[in-house]
């Protein structure tokens, strides 16, 4: 059985968890004020979930859904994470997270970032423009007309199937938007971002998406 290590426990760390046990995975989370934290959270999703630290999680997943603010980038966890994909959910609110010059400008994007911090991870960005509330309650069978969509991008074939796979899983198609590169299309303040939409008004989204705001 696949287990997933979440770095992260807040709205969408804890949704996906729910959906992930649902779906018969196992779940290992975490959280920076560490597992005795989690108590409540690990009881409530049973027997194939646990509370760990993050570098416990990271270890112990399969593959790992990093789920935290931009601003603490630096402490996710590098040498466990190494060789493992890494869904990154992430995105940048200079307001909570301070200015970074690169993203301001469009030089740089939240999960190019996140794959520099982990150099030999295989990081695709991921479940990071849904109202975190949805990731439970939105998904549908695959072939249901009207399905929703939800993006995704890599520098990784492997890693944007394992995405493709787990969004079909969770209830929703996918849009591909190429490498990382491109994972601004998706983000906060864009025709994509946290609005319900088909495939193919996901893909006219993206493509109309301004680089900078």
């Amino acid at each position: 059985m696949t287990t997933i290590g979440i770095i992260g426990a807040g709205h969408i760390g804890s949704q996906i968890a729910r959906k992930a046990v649902e779906l018969g995975y196992d779940v290992v989370i975490s959280n920076s004020r560490g597992p005795e934290t989690l108590a409540a959270l690990a009881a409530e999703l049973g027997p194939r979930a646990r509370a760990a630290t993050p570098a416990e999680a990271a270890a112990a997943g399969d593959f790992a859904v990093v789920t935290v603010p931009f601003r603490s980038l630096g402490r996710i966890p590098a040498e466990p994470l190494a060789g493992k994909i890494v869904i990154d959910t992430g995105n940048y609110y200079w307001e909570r997270d301070g200015h970074v010059p690169a993203l301001d400008a469009g030089e740089a994007t939240t999960s190019g970032l996140v794959q520099e911090h982990l150099p030999t991870s295989k990081v695709a960005k991921a479940f990071n423009h849904i109202n975190y509330r949805e990731i439970t309650t939105d998904g549908t069978p695959a072939g249901t007309p009207n399905r929703r969509a939800l993006a995704t991008a890599s520098d990784h074939p492997e890693a944007s199937e394992l995405v493709t796979r787990l969004y079909d899983e969770f209830g929703f198609d996918t849009v591909n938007m190429g490498p990382l590169s491109e994972s601004w299309r998706a983000e906060r303040d864009r025709p994509a971002y946290v609005i319900r939409q088909n495939a193919a008004e996901l893909a006219a989204n993206l493509a109309k998406a301004p680089r900078t705001i």
